[in-house]
């Protein structure tokens, strides 16, 4: 058997700091498709990708290796690699700045304002941390080190150079960096803090909610803080020593605290409109300290965003003026 090499092709035009797709094709031991037009018709049949792939292929849009451009009629290569940039709706435009916090010749750290996701995913593609910082500051080649939700706001590190990406990354897969949130939450004075919370939690994909296994070997842990008190709400500091997907959200919640402004814990809401800005999540990423890995320079790095409710209750709930 052939063994394929990976031969890249061609760089594709730049899309608002998007990353093509790349596909490999599946093995066709019964010969189902002829050509590569029936097999990506048959992958995205009766799904919203359908005409969209049409669209790619008739408008030379999809590359294959050493960057061919494919073709309906093209004669279907198990094995092969296509690359493709998806074909998207338009999004609207969250209207926050992002801030830059601190920027060396390798590291870029910004403070991401809420309802702005980190990197495209879903929906939320052009509309995202990495794709306007790619564009406003002229770095295609920027990458994250890591990602906050999309409901989160405050400090969020990427790497400028391809090959400094993966000591960044390795940085918070390895737990060097300590990172301290804040969050706005009900206070109940009965609650003994401050208190480390462990917990199983799972989050499975295309479910809105992750939770926490009862019984089952702790996989998550935060310690909370009390910091400050006022009608009816606590300020918390929150320092999580693991990175589950919506760790703090969840704990906060299991506590009976559940952060203000929280679509999902304790109730899942109904989805709503992409374009209404009010009530944030009262969640932020306060700081960042680690040793540089590139430099090894001691960072210590501190958001400028503040959580509106705590000084500005209507503020919050009436969302930002038109």
């Amino acid at each position: 058997m052939t063994r394929r090499s990976h031969i890249p092709p061609a760089p594709l035009p730049q899309q608002a700091g998007i990353d093509p797709v790349r596909m490999r094709l599946p093995p066709d031991h019964e010969g189902r498709w002829p050509t590569l037009g029936a097999y990506l018709t048959e992958r995205y049949a009766g799904t919203r990708g359908s005409e969209s792939m049409a669209r790619l292929l008739s408008g030379g849009r999809v590359l294959g290796e050493g960057g061919r451009v494919l073709r309906h009629e093209d004669p279907y290569e198990p094995g092969g690699w296509l690359w493709f940039h998806r074909d998207m709706p338009p999004e609207p435009a969250v209207p926050f700045p992002i801030r830059v916090v601190h920027r060396d010749r390798h590291l870029l750290v910004v403070d991401k304002p809420h309802f702005l996701a980190t990197t495209p995913r879903g929906t939320h593609v052009t509309e995202t941390a990495l794709a306007r910082l790619r564009r406003e500051l002229d770095l295609p080649a920027l990458s994250p080190a890591h990602r906050l939700d999309r409901m989160t706001a405050g400090l969020v590190m990427f790497s400028i150079r391809p090959e400094d990406r993966g000591a960044y990354q390795l940085l918070f897969q390895q737990r060097r960096v300590r990172k301290e949130y804040e969050a706005l939450a009900p206070h109940d004075p009965a609650l003994e803090l401050p208190r480390l919370v462990r917990s199983h939690i799972e989050k499975t994909r295309g479910v809105m909610a992750a939770v926490e296994v009862p019984g089952a070997e702790p996989n998550a842990e935060s310690l909370v803080e009390l910091t400050g008190v006022g009608d009816g709400l606590g300020r918390y500091r929150l320092t999580p020593h693991t990175g589950r997907t919506h760790q703090l959200r969840v704990h906060m919640n299991s506590l009976g605290l559940p952060i203000l402004g929280d679509p999902v814990y304790p109730v899942v809401a109904e989805a709503a409109d992409p374009a209404d800005y009010r009530r944030p999540l009262q969640l932020l990423a306060r700081t960042l300290a680690f040793t540089d890995p590139v430099t090894g320079v001691e960072h210590r790095l501190e958001t400028g965003l503040t959580l509106q409710a705590w000084e500005d209750r209507a503020g919050w709930e009436a969302g930002p003026a038109a």
